[in-house]
């Protein structure tokens, strides 16, 4: 199984570790995986402020180095949402399409395409999962607490196979962090109040570590912990799954 790792530009900049997590969980699980030195960024930011129409290069650019692998997998649910939705490329439309139907978020990719029922994994500590809303509104990664009594969650499925993780169970599950891309721009004070609250829900509950499936989330999340100076640290859920100490 040849996989092409997609890997947002945020990442590779701020988080270069959660790349080189991604890649090494997926080596170890058995993919053949290429990662194209060309890629850019998505297109994404652009899309968010109205600038669709901007980003023909982006999704040109996405198609000449994505084009032939039997999967696209990247270590964020936004970018690859994006990537569903938005990638058209007019005089390669068939390779786009193709291209749109096999891009998967990591944990979607090891729960539905590899059904990966157990992980070499470690993480001696009690951990939040913050479900991110591209992910689960969007890529339906988690069901939605409100409406099920026992809601199911692809990433919390896959943490719950890692020796010594403790998952606490939080009281607003599916609350938004108020990060939303531009959204923490425009609306500064109502995104800090939110991240706010859900780094408090983190804390009522004694949680070690906040994990989730986007580091968007994550970095305005630890921005407030930061801040705060709180007893509390970010990792993507990529850093975990592939943690082996």
């Amino acid at each position: 199984m040849k996989v092409g790792l997609f890997i947002p530009c945020y990442i590779d900049q701020f988080y270069p570790q959660v790349g080189i997590a991604t890649l090494q969980l997926l080596q170890k699980l058995g993919c053949q995986v290429v990662y194209p030195q060309g890629q850019t960024c998505c297109g994404q930011p652009m899309a968010n402020s109205g600038f669709e129409h901007l980003t023909h290069g982006c999704n040109s650019l996405f198609v000449d180095h994505f084009d032939g692998f039997d999967y696209v997998v990247a270590p964020s649910g936004s970018c690859v949402l994006h990537i569903k939705e938005h990638l058209h490329e007019p005089a390669r439309e068939a390779a786009a399409t193709n291209i749109r139907q096999r891009v998967y978020e990591l944990t979607e990719f090891l729960t539905d395409i590899l059904k990966v029922a157990s992980l070499p994994a470690r993480f001696p500590h009690k951990v939040g999962l913050h479900q991110s809303c591209h992910g689960q509104r969007g890529l339906h990664l988690a069901q939605m607490s409100e409406l099920v009594d026992q809601p199911y969650s692809k990433p919390g499925h896959l943490l719950n196979m890692v020796d010594g993780l403790e998952l606490v169970d939080l009281d607003r599950k599916d609350e938004c962090c108020g990060f939303g891309g531009t959204f923490c721009v425009a609306e500064e004070a109502v995104s800090v109040k939110m991240g706010v609250d859900r780094v408090a829900d983190h804390v009522k509950h004694d949680a070690e570590v906040i994990t989730g499936t986007d580091v968007s989330c994550l970095m305005h999340l630890e921005g407030i912990i930061n801040r705060r100076k709180q007893p509390l640290r970010v990792m993507h859920i990529a850093e975990i799954l592939n943690n082996t100490i």
